[in-house]
């Protein structure tokens, strides 16, 4: 299957089989979801593969018992969390000078990550960026952010998303189907999961064979003309 014809076969299945989905083919769309484009390559996701039956019966229910979860075979949640940078920034500046990166790249990853993805107490550190971006602002195009952590949780919320649509894109290319779930208790999940504070849970998505009445219709999009504007 060529790229796309898996994007046009993906869709929202809202109940499968009982057909059973091999361990192989959530390992390989995980090796995938892993390859997405993330900011500054800081990797901020997890992903949450629960194939114990007593946490998958809580996160079926904490997904509002919904059929695309109590059907399904697998179940992956993608959680996403800025204070993770302190897990990569190691590893990154290893990297970067192990490849002989620019001097530029190196003190990136050294000191401008750690400037970014800090907010500080009761987000004092972000008011500080705040008025930093808003001064140089004045006198050449400036980035105005991430300066929050709820802006900083944003970015790594689109970062995750991206490592869904590569997940969800290897399992169509295999077969299989998937619902990307936002319908979900994320207060009972993260605590099913024991994330810290600042981590968020960005969507579940159920994997399985598409049943007979998996969708509700045909596919619907807005004509391109609506949504696609050249300028």
């Amino acid at each position: 299957m060529d790229f796309f014809e898996a994007v046009s076969k993906r869709r929202s299945i809202r109940k499968y089989t009982e057909e059973d989905v091999s361990d192989s083919i959530i390992e390989k769309a995980l090796d995938a979801a892993i390859l997405a484009p993330n900011s500054s390559n800081t990797q901020t996701w997890d992903f949450y593969w629960v194939k114990s039956e007593d946490k998958k019966a809580s996160l079926i229910q904490f997904c509002l018992s919904q059929s695309a979860a109590r059907t399904a075979k697998h179940l992956i949640v993608i959680t996403a969390d800025p204070s993770n940078w302190k897990r990569s920034q190691k590893p990154l500046v290893n990297w970067v000078e192990s490849v002989k990166a620019p001097k530029q790249v190196i003190l990136y990853y050294q000191k401008l990550i750690p400037f970014t993805y800090r907010w500080g107490f009761l987000n004092s550190w972000a008011l500080i960026k705040w008025f930093m971006f808003l001064l140089a602002g004045t006198v050449r195009p400036m980035t105005r952010g991430p300066n929050t952590r709820r802006d900083l949780q944003e970015v790594a919320i689109k970062s995750a998303a991206l490592a869904a649509e590569n997940f969800v894109l290897a399992i169509s290319a295999q077969g299989y189907s998937t619902c990307m779930m936002e319908g979900f208790d994320e207060v009972r999940v993260k605590k099913l999961l024991k994330l810290n504070r600042s981590a968020r849970v960005v969507m579940v998505i159920s994997v399985g064979r598409e049943s007979e009445r998996g969708t509700w219709g045909p596919q619907f999009r807005l004509p391109k003309t609506d949504v696609v504007h050249i300028l």
